[in-house]
């Protein structure tokens, strides 16, 4: 059996392809991904992704006057959204809204609520927008508004230290090699749709997939890149493994990213917060935001 870092070959060649915005559907029919990594920026050796297109030229939209816009949010999901040492929220996705408001010169509010009434909250008109890592997908859409996504997190293979070194390329044939993924997850039908001659190996939880890699029981782990982050950079992950190719960013598994969510006729709101989004990009406050929260790469 081939060393199972230098049986994938195609994994430098397909993440090329997907930081260009070009990605492999289900049936492997290349197609344009509705999130594109766009003109990504390197600091310090993280890569803080970019989601607007510099090129594109967009007017200041209207203000919405003396409106108190409230933000909801949950508490719960570092480092998204948590609750700071004073009790109150804090986090990637409320620093950015707080800075949204700050650059439209909006009276805002941020009050967090539990994660799975957040969208229920929103339809009854208890907050105008929820700041929350709330995947975009296709049933999203039907009920709400959504901004062009500020955050994605990649799909990512981590293998064991050792061997050989870490590859430089990924090929197609993986049969055989062992594959740990969480069950019931878009991981585990990612590598099922994509990967099918590789040996799945099916476990409860990321903590299980973390301890049979580091057991030497799989070959790799292939689960959500910022989780992989935090553990290989922790003290648990004891310096085992590593990341092997690039971040797979395929919208049908893994959503289209995560943006603003406000009420469908609330489309102002939502120009308006676009508008902001890109513009500190374009300054620089969301590289700022970004790495303080962020600060181990995971692209």
């Amino acid at each position: 059996m081939r060393h199972p870092l230098t049986a994938l070959r195609h994994i430098c060649h397909v993440s090329a392809m997907l930081l260009a915005g070009v990605l492999f559907s289900a049936t492997n029919v290349l197609a344009q991904d509705k999130a594109e990594i766009i003109a990504p920026k390197d600091r310090a050796g993280v890569m803080v992704p970019g989601f607007w297109a510099p090129e594109l030229r967009v007017e200041k939209p209207d203000l919405i006057g003396a409106r108190v816009v409230r933000f909801l949010t949950d508490d719960e999901y570092p480092p998204m959204h948590f609750a700071g040492v004073d009790g109150q929220p804090t986090g990637f996705s409320v620093e950015l809204a707080r800075a949204a408001c700050a650059y439209l010169e909006m009276n805002c509010t941020v009050q967090a609520r539990r994660f799975d009434t957040l969208l229920e909250s929103l339809e009854e008109r208890r907050g105008d927008v929820v700041a929350a890592a709330i995947p975009i997908r296709a049933g999203l859409h039907e009920r709400f508004s959504v901004t062009a996504p500020y955050h994605r997190t990649p799909a990512r293979f981590v293998a064991r230290r050792g061997g050989e070194g870490m590859p430089n390329s990924l090929v197609a044939e993986v049969e055989g090699l062992r594959v740990v993924v969480v069950a019931g997850t878009a991981h585990e039908a990612y590598i099922a749709a994509f990967f099918p001659k590789a040996e799945r190996v099916a476990v409860a939880d990321l903590a299980a997939a973390q301890d049979t890699l580091k057991r030497g029981e799989a070959d790799f782990i292939f689960a959500d890149g910022l989780s992989l982050a935090m553990w290989l950079n922790g003290a648990a992950a004891g310096d085992c493994c590593a990341f092997v190719g690039g971040p797979y960013l395929e919208s049908r598994f893994f959503g289209e990213g995560v943006g603003f969510i406000v009420r469908e006729e609330d489309r102002s709101l939502r120009d308006a917060l676009d508008y902001a989004l890109r513009k500190l990009w374009e300054n620089g406050t969301y590289t700022e935001i970004y790495l303080r929260h962020f600060p181990v790469g995971f692209y």
